[in-house]
């Protein structure tokens, strides 16, 4: 799993079928410091995030089915932090 901070959001008005209602959110990667690191990702979620939220992202086979179905994605929103504790 991966903590990234919610920077945007994305449109398509033509998907997949069973990706439609589903919000799409651009998500920047943050390393342990909090601070963004990496790529910018495109993420859906069915979780409410929204600008601004840290959340919680999986990746791979376990993304698809994290909405009960599979999905034709490779990651997914899979919560919004409400706080990280370093060092203890």
């Amino acid at each position: 799993m991966i903590i990234g901070r919610v920077v945007g959001n994305v449109w398509a008005t033509r998907k997949e079928e069973v990706l439609v209602g589903i919000k799409f959110l651009v998500v920047q990667p943050h390393g342990p410091d909090g601070k963004g690191r990496g790529n910018l990702w495109w993420r859906p979620t069915g979780w409410g995030a929204g600008l601004g939220d840290m959340v919680i992202v999986t990746q791979g086979s376990s993304a698809r089915l994290v909405y009960g179905e599979q999905w034709p994605i490779d990651a997914a929103v899979i919560g919004i932090v409400d706080s990280v504790e370093k060092g203890g």
